[in-house]
């Protein structure tokens, strides 16, 4: 991507209406736009991060044999009518009057559809177990939208939907579940902060999960357990004053932000829909069901309050928009030549080359946080030569003929 064809610009002062580090620098960066309160646009930048973070989720769904699919945003009222939550969700669930006044709500959660959508596929034993999931644009009616990414009306979720004969078999999925979101998180670059903790709601269990990135800016607060290197909410200390797996009573206080959660549903969805199946005597039995969400644009927030200097963002390489800035000095022709010769390489690059000074050049480098920079100037092509230089770390040189290998390709 050449920057003379990025229709988006940097800012040069964040902006004073938001309060929250996530937005004010992804907004000064040209990654997202605010709309209004908790309802933001992703930019060409942004979108390209949110994608990868996504496909980073959805290839661990499909190694549990998540099946993607993609249902509405908008739901009628009957539907959760039938599981009490048209009412008991009121504080968050947008209402509204669609035609002959039928009332709707746009989705803040999918349960409502994904249960009576399987009911039209699942009959015996024989179709069980199996899961779907979605990425899907959510709508909650935040009171409190004022936290950037964190905290939206409207955001980004990838919820899958697991089905099955028993509890064993649930349990079972439950645990595989848990393996491929420690794998999200490592490969998200947050995966020695990110803990598995202890939350109450499980509908067959005890506990339900959710899963916590460390942050000083965190709204939550969990408590970790050396121990046994599990994390607790704060709900079930104050209940409990105690790690719930180990006993342990000496804890550390934490400050995080929720990423994820996953849950045991039981039937309390089947029984509302009467989503059955015949077991192998014929008989008719509650189909047992679990839920696991993960919330992309949120991760995105997460990172950039964790990963940045007072220079800007810091993007993990696997999700940066590019892997390489490649910043052209005085229109030199060779920057043209090494731009298309790492594209052939199958190497992401944004190339800066406009007509600009190269102190602003290297401010937006810095502010777009993309994990390496390299410079083409004068001097440098006198050398046959680039600089090199990790977001955050020092300045090589290094060959033309040796760039590529240099970047791991």
């Amino acid at each position: 991507m050449q920057q003379t064809k990025l229709f988006t610009k940097t800012i040069k002062e964040a902006p004073k209406d938001e309060t929250s580090l996530n937005a004010r620098l992804l907004m000064q960066a040209g990654f997202v736009d605010k709309l209004m309160a908790g309802v933001y646009t992703f930019l060409p930048l942004g979108l390209r991060v949110l994608n990868k973070i996504e496909n980073i989720i959805r290839e661990e769904m499909n190694a549990i044999d998540g099946q993607e699919i993609l249902m509405p945003a908008l739901q009628p009222k009957e539907n959760w009518d039938k599981t009490d939550r048209w009412e008991s969700m009121d504080d968050i669930l947008y209402k509204f009057k669609g035609a002959n006044q039928r009332e709707l709500t746009l989705g803040s959660t999918h349960e409502e559809i994904i249960t009576p959508l399987m009911s039209k596929f699942v009959n015996s034993y024989k179709d069980l177990p199996f899961s779907a999931y979605q990425f899907q644009t959510k709508f909650r009616n935040e009171e409190r939208a004022k936290s950037g990414l964190l905290r939206g009306r409207e955001f980004r979720m990838k919820d899958l939907y697991s089905f099955h004969t028993d509890q064993d078999d649930l349990d079972q999925y439950y645990e595989k579940a848990q393996g491929a979101y420690a794998r999200i998180f490592e490969k998200l670059g947050v995966g020695n902060i990110t803990h598995l903790t202890y939350a109450t709601g499980g509908a067959f269990s005890k506990y339900s999960h959710e899963y916590q990135t460390l942050a000083d800016v965190g709204e939550d607060t969990i408590y970790l357990c050396e121990k046994c290197s599990i994390a607790v909410n704060k709900e079930i200390i104050d209940e409990q004053k105690v790690c719930p797996k180990c006993g342990n009573t000496d804890l550390k206080e934490k400050k995080s932000i929720e990423v994820g959660n996953i849950f045991k549903l039981g039937e309390k969805f089947s029984k509302a829909f009467d989503l059955k199946y015949k077991d192998q005597d014929g008989k008719d039995k509650n189909v047992l069901m679990g839920c696991y969400g993960i919330g992309p644009s949120r991760i995105m927030g997460a990172l950039v309050e964790i990963y940045h200097d007072d220079k800007g963002i810091i993007w993990p390489e696997e999700i940066a928009p590019f892997k390489v800035h490649l910043i052209d000095i005085k229109q030199n022709e060779k920057s043209d030549k090494i731009y298309d010769e790492l594209s052939k390489a199958g190497i992401e690059v944004l190339y800066d080359d406009r007509d600009i000074s190269a102190g602003v050049k290297f401010a937006d480098a810095d502010l777009i946080g993309i994990p390496y920079r390299i410079v083409v100037s004068k001097k440098t092509i006198e050398q046959d030569s680039v600089e090199i230089k990790g977001r955050g770390s020092d300045v090589e040189m290094i060959k033309i003929e040796q760039l590529i290998d240099y970047l791991g390709v």
